[in-house]
């Protein structure tokens, strides 16, 4: 409906704007902490879930230290991930040329690669161990699928950024995040990915009655290799995104 579209639009606009009033009244106190950073993010995500609509419900313990890794749906996936907890992502460097969220996300600490460069990678692996390092009590987190999909599958994941975690002997928790429309509407029409501009999504995501993101947080462990890791928290998280599936399957026959 194009009333619902608007009407969030508009709510949306001051989402922003009043996030950008909160960093400009937290930067007159002095330069930001990089804890400040991750928790001004996770509040500024709240707020435009909410104003677009979408409710979220975490399932588990949220990690808080070392790395955490997580299929990827969509860049909503970062906006319900750091509602449910403070952290420091690791994005694609594309991002931080998008209107206002590159900003944001520059402010908020996000690491950004450039996948195609091993000289982005040793940079942002060294980048990783000294944010674990700091002792802030918040995760790196990063998407080892390297794109973002359509739900269908969890498709393989790329080691090579987990390395830093294993390196260090750092905790590593899987994450799954899973969309929900109160329509029966398949989740992959709320996945942004092929070909779809930003901007069509969104006026998609406006446009939803009833959306929810079920995030599952699944068990904390130090692996010895990446590639262990890698392989055991990607069949955590197809384990994570199935159960979360039949939970709803079990709710909607009731």
């Amino acid at each position: 409906m194009m009333l619902r579209r608007l009407r969030r639009g508009v709510a949306l606009g001051f989402a922003l704007a009043i996030c950008m009033i909160r960093f400009g009244m937290i930067r007159l106190r002095g330069p930001l902490t990089m804890k400040q950073r991750a928790l001004w993010v996770q509040q500024t995500s709240r707020g435009i879930l909410s104003s677009v609509g979408v409710h979220y419900r975490v399932h588990g313990t949220p990690a808080t230290e070392g790395l955490v890794v997580s299929n990827h749906l969509s860049y909503l996936d970062i906006l319900v991930l750091s509602a449910g907890m403070p952290c420091f992502f690791v994005a694609k460097v594309e991002i931080g040329g998008w209107p206002f969220f590159g900003n944001a996300a520059k402010i908020g600490g996000t690491i950004f690669v450039d996948r195609g460069s091993l000289e982005s990678a040793q940079s942002v692996a060294q980048q990783m161990s000294e944010r674990m390092q700091m002792g802030l009590h918040i995760p790196v987190l990063m998407f080892p699928e390297g794109t973002s999909t359509d739900g269908a599958e969890v498709i393989r994941f790329h080691s090579r950024l987990i390395d830093p975690a294993t390196a260090l002997g750092m905790p590593i928790t899987a994450a799954a995040v899973r969309y929900e429309l109160g329509d029966g509407t398949p989740e992959r029409e709320l996945c942004w990915f092929g070909d779809e501009t930003f901007i069509h999504h969104l006026w998609k995501v406006l446009d939803v009655g009833d959306f929810w993101a079920d995030v599952r947080f699944g068990s904390t462990k130090i692996y010895a290799t990446r590639r262990q890791a890698s392989d055991a928290t990607h069949d955590e998280i197809v384990a994570l995104r199935a159960q979360s599936l039949a939970e709803m399957q079990a709710a909607a026959k009731k």
